[in-house]
């Protein structure tokens, strides 16, 4: 059975559940390259793998049609949206990166909350 036969799953909240699992990839890379530059990088190395364990759970709420979701997409957006800001921050390719992708997650996360 192909995904998109899965009946309450709209564009929207397929396209959120996208975002969330690039979200939370692009975490999960910024955070061990964090870990490699070392010192002054604990903040972001912190919200990267709090986006990442909120993203990947906030898409298996959505997948679920969960009663959840919305309070999920509102920390999952927060969350995004403090993250990407700490990632702008920095100079480094990978941090530049995190940060786009975690504004697109966090603008589908935000249209999920209503």
């Amino acid at each position: 059975m192909a995904l998109t036969q899965i009946d309450h799953l709209d564009a929207e909240k397929d396209e959120c559940i996208d975002d969330c699992f690039a979200a939370a990839q692009a975490c999960e890379w910024c955070a061990d390259q964090c870990a490699e530059k070392g010192e002054g990088m604990a903040k972001c190395i912190r919200l990267c793998r709090d986006v990442a364990d909120l993203a990947t759970m906030h898409a298996r709420f959505m997948a679920r049609d969960s009663n959840f979701d919305s309070e999920l997409a509102e920390a999952c957006a927060g969350a995004c949206e403090e993250c990407a800001e700490e990632c702008s921050r920095h100079d480094h390719d990978h941090c530049q990166l995190c940060a786009d992708v975690l504004e697109d997650c966090a603008e589908s996360c935000r249209n999920m909350m209503g």
